[in-house]
């Protein structure tokens, strides 16, 4: 059983980090020969990169809604990510989409990327798994001088 952390609690990541935000949308529901095998193209990315930690790859959350699926997912370096969607098993879902989806409008995917500054972001969680960016960084109570969202940000940034 996931286990809850009563109460409240911020998380902070040490350095710069990457947010990246990749997933499908079905398009045509009765199109399942081609939305099938794009939905199932992540699962195997997702061990690949969890068994490889050297790829820059730090955690993920898979969503789950009515017509497809997103991952957010937390890297250390632009690079990185940059590097993997170049090589391997990423490489190779990408050129099969091309071929078998391209653009025939059955099947959408998207990805966003956000490069995220030291001290740019901020968090809270209250009555919850440690997840996103608690379950990629480091996970604490929130305590004096971090109990609103404008206080986080200020308290990574250390004395001015």
């Amino acid at each position: 059983m996931t286990q809850i952390y009563p109460g409240r609690f911020t998380a902070e990541m040490e350095g710069s980090f990457v947010v990246f935000i990749i997933g499908m949308r079905i398009n045509n529901l009765l199109a399942v020969h081609k939305w099938l095998p794009v939905a199932k193209a992540m699962p195997p990315m997702l061990k690949e990169l969890h068994q490889h930690p050297e790829l820059g790859f730090i955690s993920h959350e898979l969503l789950l809604g009515a017509r497809g699926v997103t991952t957010i997912q937390y890297w250390r370096t632009y690079e990185q990510l940059e590097r993997y969607a170049r090589q391997g098993q990423h490489l190779e879902a990408w050129q099969r989409f091309n071929r078998a989806v391209g653009t025939d409008g059955s099947v959408g995917v998207f990805h966003e990327t956000y490069l995220i500054e030291p001290r740019c972001s901020e968090s809270i969680y209250v009555n919850m798994p440690r997840t996103l960016l608690a379950k990629a960084g480091s996970h604490m109570p929130v305590g004096k001088g971090r109990h609103d969202s404008r206080e986080r940000l200020k308290a990574d940034k250390g004395p001015n």
